[in-house]
């Protein structure tokens, strides 16, 4: 089966997913955009309100800061895969619950083996906590690990990972878009070494 059919099959499955109450009030469930055959895989946290009523990724403040980001080392959307941790929107853009974390990440794991992305760069603290786990990584707070680079040895072969801030964090304290912006740099070196 081809990546794209097996890309339809899941978002048919996220939705018409029940596993947690998300679902509820969700407009669209969000699986993400990109190339299937991206080297590099971007996980958020959970769409926003933007996002639930598109049915994309990162489409508002947040997704501005990062198209912006994802040009400073001369990539674009088409270029990368986007996802998050959840599929759907929590209330009030509240922070996932571990039970919601848990029921939806199946979906996130599969599209992680059918992409095998070589670099997986993970946005704020909630999808650093969920890749570090998985890996076996020791999780310590986004502000001393951004920027980090993690060499693992995986069953899909070597991947690196980068944990890096939350695009949001921009939108409400511009003197974050520097550090931003550096490590989007180290992105682009880990590329380049591979």
């Amino acid at each position: 089966m081809s990546v794209e059919k097996e890309f339809e099959k899941l978002f048919s499955l996220v939705k018409n997913c029940k596993d947690c109450d998300l679902w509820k009030n969700r407009q669209n469930p969000v699986l993400g955009e990109g190339s299937f055959n991206a080297k590099i895989l971007f996980i958020g946290e959970a769409p926003g309100l933007n996002e639930d009523i598109q049915g994309r990724p990162f489409v508002g403040r947040a997704g501005k800061i990062l198209d912006e980001m994802l040009e400073s080392i001369n990539l674009k959307r088409k270029d990368v895969y986007i996802a998050n941790i959840l599929k759907c929107r929590p209330p009030e853009n509240r922070n996932p619950l571990k039970s919601e974390i848990n029921s939806c990440t199946k979906y996130l794991d599969k599209q992680i083996e059918k992409i095998q992305p070589e670099l997986i760069v993970t946005l704020g603290s909630f999808a650093t906590s969920y890749i570090f786990e998985k890996f076996n990584i020791k999780f310590e707070k986004i502000g001393m690990i951004h920027g980090n680079i993690f060499n693992l040895n995986t069953i899909f072969g070597k991947q690196i990972v980068i944990p890096i801030y939350h695009p949001a964090v921009a939108t409400y304290n511009p003197n974050a878009k520097e550090i931003l912006l550096k490590d989007f740099h180290k992105i682009e070196e880990a590329l380049h070494k591979k």
